[in-house]
């Protein structure tokens, strides 16, 4: 099919048409002049996609107090109450402007404005404005009360500078609980970078006399879930107890969140079982916990016996469940809740509820529904655009879903880094390189780029697109590389098949400050799989074995296969059986091991193993089955094995199914059979 370049523009498609369900198509052109695409088009007229930026008006003091006396006959009060009033109006440039005047004339300011100043700056995450409201407490004098101090700590922390927020903690005479638990939340929000920093903080705080509060636990116990953290977080779980704040329900909140994310359902539960009374939050943290765990269908049981409790679901809890309804499918549920949502008017105008239910169909595959909920939406933005895209591409509608792009910045719309993330591998499976590279330039000119996510997607579309060089300098201009990164150009040489190229890329990978993860390990055992390297590959199974890495599937399923590829079947096998949980992806390994090397009977045999001990066979496992069965020439054994495929595990045969039973039986002779098959083939996947 044609890739978006081939496209013609008749007429730009109408915003908010619910009718509007398939907008013509356009043509990508890159520009450097605006932030934006442009569309291209002839003979039809070029549409802007985004409106000119205007020239910011010059502030003047009638623009302050439009409808009221001139501020300087103002009486004091009522212009703090102006200022706040621009506070909360969330307005910091007007504000900010009253406050400067107020400076010029020698007028101090109170407490309370700047308590409201402070508060806005904190909203806004405006590391700017709430360096000049600090600015203005020290004009005024205020710098040491405590109450003004505490909020600063906590404005500094909220805007991301740890280093600022410590400066005014650092001054403080007298530190009460409060500025404490500021710089906690702070380093917190911070993530795992700061992790030591905030259980270092907190024993500082234990050790300093402070009185520890429910609060200061709960940023302790939220950066220990962030980090999996379990062991802390026991010790945490103990002390809790032994001070006797387990009473508290945010506390309790607090470590069914931690637990769950250290993947612990069985203590979470435990902990749930002691909340007395189970509010709205409290269910949320289980539901959310057993989305987070792959248990689906337990969060949707716990969905409807928080229901049966009386406990009305909200917004938060609706959004997590949607996107457990599109992991399992489940679409008659989604229309349930779907029909919830439209009862619950509220609910039905929040975007973020709207773009999940799209997101639902999609996943449910029932795009005339997603499409519905989409463009019945009064207001639409970026993340119900993104979650459309998406949904093209999950039912393989790679043009549409390239073409939503243009669409939603003809709606006014710019595409943000999980846009750009999602439509990357879009231009790669379609060779798109053209659309690859203006959404490349956009990126740079967007401020995008720095980011990993986007920079691998770049790098992994090039390589696809069979410009490997392309890829290399995007790698080679990351200013900070990640493990993610270095994996990503592993996949490129890979994709190319420049193999020891790859295994290049991994050594100096290794000679970083960076290791490698489960994913690398992976990949560089496939590459050594590939390669024949045994030697290599050996070295790749003891960092598995030294990271304790067999437990994970596709780990241990890729170095069986590269013993496998090398001819050692005999490794291969006793790597199999040291695995501590096998899977259907161990399982498949194994088989092919000894398929690739024409032990075809051992194949079968460890595969009726397989269905025997009752673990399921999935579409690649029988794959791999039929093609040994054909290369054996077992007849029997592969019709038998397709009849178990469709009929007890409920898997559609493909087209590779198909043909290694219809090319087993014409080499066979079985040409009635073979026929069969075809006509079979034909009726099925058409």
């Amino acid at each position: 099919m044609d890739a978006l370049s081939s496209c013609n523009f008749t007429s730009k498609p109408q915003p908010k048409s619910p009718n509007l369900l398939h907008p013509p198509h356009q043509t990508l052109i890159k520009t450097l002049e605006n932030d934006s695409f442009k569309i291209n088009s002839s003979p039809a007229p070029i549409y802007p996609l985004a409106s000119p930026k205007k020239k910011p008006k010059k502030f003047h003091e009638k623009d302050t107090f439009p409808n009221s006396i001139p501020i300087h006959r103002k009486n004091p009060h009522a212009i703090y109450r102006d200022i706040q009033k621009f506070a909360i109006e969330n307005k910091l440039k007007e504000a900010l402007a009253i406050l400067d005047y107020l400076d010029h004339r020698g007028i101090p300011t109170n407490v309370t404005t700047f308590s409201s100043l402070i508060s806005a700056c904190t909203r806004a995450k405006s590391i700017e404005a709430a360096r000049q409201v600090h600015a203005h407490i020290r004009i005024n004098g205020l710098v040491e009360n405590e109450f003004l101090q505490t909020k600063l700590v906590n404005m500094y922390a909220g805007c991301g500078s740890i280093e600022d927020a410590k400066k005014v903690f650092d001054d403080m005479s007298v530190r009460s609980v409060y500025p404490w638990n500021a710089l906690l939340k702070g380093k917190v929000t911070l993530g795992h970078r700061n992790s030591g920093e905030v259980l270092g903080s907190f024993l500082e705080m234990q050790a300093s006399g402070v009185e520890l509060n429910v609060y200061s636990f709960s940023c302790l116990i939220k950066s220990l879930a962030g980090n999996r953290a379990l062991r802390q977080g026991l010790k945490t779980h103990g002390i809790l107890i032994k001070n006797g704040l387990m009473q508290s329900d945010i506390l309790k909140t607090s470590l069914i969140d931690m637990y769950f994310k250290c993947g612990k359902v069985k203590l979470a539960h435990a902990v749930f079982k002691d909340v007395e009374e189970r509010d709205v939050v409290v269910w949320g943290a289980m539901i959310a916990g057993f989305a987070h765990n792959r248990l689906q269908w337990e969060a949707l049981e716990y969905m409807r016996w928080m229901v049966r409790e009386g406990i009305r679901v909200n917004s938060v809890i609706v959004t997590s469940i949607l996107s457990v309804i599109g992991e399992v499918l489940a679409r008659r549920i989604g229309q349930e809740v779907h029909a919830y949502v439209i009862k619950t008017k509220a609910y039905s105008e929040h975007s973020f509820v709207q773009s999940a239910l799209v997101d639902m169909y999609c996943k449910c595959g029932d795009m005339i529904s997603g499409r519905k909920v989409f463009y019945g939406t009064a207001v639409r933005n970026t993340i119900s655009w993104t979650a459309l895209l998406s949904g093209y591409v999950a039912n393989g509608r790679l043009e549409q879903a390239l073409r939503s792009i243009v669409w939603m910045q003809q709606e006014g719309f710019k595409p943000d880094i999980v846009t750009v993330a999602t439509v990357l591998p879009v231009c790669g499976k379609l060779k798109a390189s053209k659309q690859g590279k203006e959404i490349h330039a956009y990126s740079v000119k967007n401020g995008i780029l720095p980011y990993v996510s986007v920079s691998t997607s770049l790098m992994m579309m090039y390589s696809k697109c069979g410009a490997l060089d392309y890829s290399l300098r995007v790698f080679d201009n990351m200013e900070r590389k990640n493990v993610i990164a270095w994996t990503a150009m592993i996949e490129c040489y890979m994709e190319s098949r420049c193999l020891n190229e790859a295994l290049g890329v991994f050594r100096l990978m290794q000679l970083s400050k960076h290791r490698a993860d489960s994913v690398t390990i992976s990949r560089i055992s496939s590459v050594c799989g590939q390669l024949k390297n045994e030697k290599l590959g050996r070295e790749i199974h003891g960092q598995v074995l030294k990271k304790d890495l067999t437990s994970i599937p596709f780990v241990s399923a890729e170095i069986v296969r590269m013993y496998g590829n090398c001819g050692a079947v005999s490794k291969a096998k006793l790597v199999f059986d040291a695995v501590p949980v096998k899977g259907s992806m161990t399982w498949t390994a194994v088989i092919e091991a000894y398929g690739g090397n024409g032990e075809y009977a051992e194949a079968i045999r460890i595969f009726k193993k397989m269905v025997s001990d009752d673990f399921s066979p999935n579409q690649f496992t029988f794959k791999v089955v039929l093609r040994i069965c054909e290369q054996g020439g077992f007849a029997e054994d592969a019709l038998r094995f397709f009849s178990l495929m469709s009929r007890k595990y409920r898997i559609k045969a493909s087209e590779e199914h198909y043909g290694s039973i219809v090319d087993l039986l014409t080499r066979l002779g079985r040409t009635e059979e073979a026929e069969r098959f075809v006509q079979l083939r034909s009726s099925l996947l058409d």
